[in-house]
């Protein structure tokens, strides 16, 4: 299920917060859980054993975790938080990864893995082998809950009810932001709801459906349209004109989902973590992933770069910390080399930004700054957008005018005349300009806008709902 679909907004959503509102609030948890689950079943249905695996795992080494230390067994301790761990990752690259070791080896010509096309368990028929949906990030979930134990940074659920609704929670099960156990325990076992709260999660959630509906879908349909075209066709300028759409589409629509996750929490009386700051309008690379997809980069650098050292080492070892943490950042995202590509391209681009750049950078015009982060950024892009090697090299060639290109023709001119008013809306939404703008209103100014853009808001998206096709989130993929 979608948040940005009818089915949800106006029966799964409007049925859950009635029941939700109406039990008294020891309840709660018992009808997110439900609710929860049966909103993973309506997608993917038989692989929701697999979350519920790692549920009553992760619950358990949990347990025995806190057991351990309490009796000060710190060996006994070590081996639960490393068993949680290599059961969840073994989880997440069987499913995610094992075709894709399989299709590289054979095609290296080493055939002694198969790849699978059907799970056949007993007295069931054959189940379709795919990457359950949302399993790259509740298995981070659940590995930092037992990591966090370990540490002592959070106590041990004692209510597989109340940790089973820390790792189906509905609003963020599926796309993000990935949520630390230590940052939302508290709030699974009490929390409060108000009026305000659920206005401003409403706000919040508009905010995001409109980025997907109105934006991400109209200008992805202009990056679908460059990324179809033969190699042949393309311009210098048509080629970066369909990069800027998606650089476009992959922000309004992982923001957008993101800040209807938020929103979402908010409604239920939780605070979710903002897991994106205006990525766009950053002058380095080093500041655009401190802010963009910030619940992913936070993960890492607590559960990966600060256990394997940080930047409390010599050189060549700290190099190498990031070098491992930009690797699994890449290939968290897909199975594919592109992906680990792109990893590897953002820590190269780091490393030259720490040692060459930064401080020139720092001197220069903010233009300069802007300019240098946005195109390196949108080559990124091209890089996590195209799959396929030979074709993502010759798109890039084509971008850079290798090959006696032409710089610009009639198509591209038909596009940009076409879709310049939804890529200057986009331009504008990707700074904090609305923001600040809204914010020196007065008090009674601002609640007028809110409630005319939030109705307004409804209908348009309504409208868009009705009448476009199913549309998913591009992280839904990850």
């Amino acid at each position: 299920m979608v948040f940005s679909t009818p089915i949800f907004m106006f029966y799964f959503l409007v049925l859950t917060l009635l029941v939700y509102y109406i039990v008294p609030r020891k309840g709660r948890n018992v009808v997110l859980l439900i609710s929860s689950l049966l909103f993973y079943y309506w997608g993917e249905q038989i692989y929701v054993v697999i979350m519920f695996l790692s549920t009553a795992i992760d619950f358990t080494h949990g347990l025995l975790v806190e057991r351990c230390k309490a009796r000060g067994n710190h060996r006994g301790a070590r081996m639960a938080v490393v068993s949680s761990i290599i059961f969840n990752l073994a989880l997440l690259c069987f499913f995610k990864y094992w075709n894709f070791i399989a299709g590289s080896l054979a095609d290296a010509g080493l055939e002694f893995l198969p790849t699978i096309e059907y799970i056949r368990l007993p007295f069931m028929d054959p189940i379709p082998f795919h990457l359950p949906i949302g399993i790259s990030f509740y298995t981070f979930q659940t590995m930092s809950y037992t990591i966090d134990v370990y540490r002592g940074d959070a106590r041990a659920q004692r209510s597989i009810l109340n940790f089973g609704t820390f790792v189906t929670l509905f609003p963020q099960l599926i796309a993000g932001p990935i949520i630390k156990y230590k940052d939302l325990g508290d709030q699974i076992n009490e929390r409060t709801c108000s009026t305000e709260k659920f206005a401003s999660g409403v706000q919040i959630f508009m905010v995001g459906l409109a980025k997907k509906l109105l934006i991400a879908n109209n200008v992805g349909a202009l990056w679908d349209s460059y990324k179809a075209m033969a190699l042949s066709d393309l311009t210098v300028a048509g080629a970066w004109l369909g990069v800027l759409a998606f650089t476009f589409q992959i922000y309004f629509d992982f923001s957008g989902y993101s800040d209807m996750a938020v929103g979402l929490g908010r409604i239920l009386g939780f605070e979710f973590l903002p897991n994106f700051n205006y990525p766009y309008i950053s002058k380095s690379i080093t500041e655009f992933w401190r802010r963009w997809h910030i619940s992913l980069s936070t993960w890492f650098r607590e559960y990966l770069y600060i256990p394997l050292g940080g930047n409390r080492c010599s050189k060549s070892r700290w190099m190498f910390n990031l070098f491992v943490v930009w690797a699994a950042t890449g290939i968290w995202h897909g199975a594919n080399w592109t992906f680990l590509f792109w990893g590897l391209y953002f820590f190269a681009l780091l490393m030259l930004e720490k040692f060459v750049l930064l401080k020139p950078l720092e001197k220069a015009p903010a233009v300069v700054g802007h300019v240098y982060t946005l195109a390196l950024v949108m080559v990124s892009w091209t890089i996590f957008a195209i799959e396929d090697l030979s074709h993502l090299g010759g798109y890039l060639k084509v971008m850079f005018g290798l090959g006696g290109v032409p710089l610009a023709d009639g198509t591209f001119r038909y596009f940009l005349s076409s879709y310049l008013p939804i890529l200057c809306l986009a331009a504008v939404s990707s700074t904090p300009l609305g923001r600040t703008v809204y914010r020196s209103m007065g008090q009674k100014a601002q609640y007028a806008m809110c409630t005319v853009l939030v109705a307004g808001g409804l209908l348009i998206c309504t409208a868009y709902l009705v009448a476009s096709t199913y549309n998913p989130f591009l992280y839904f993929n990850f």
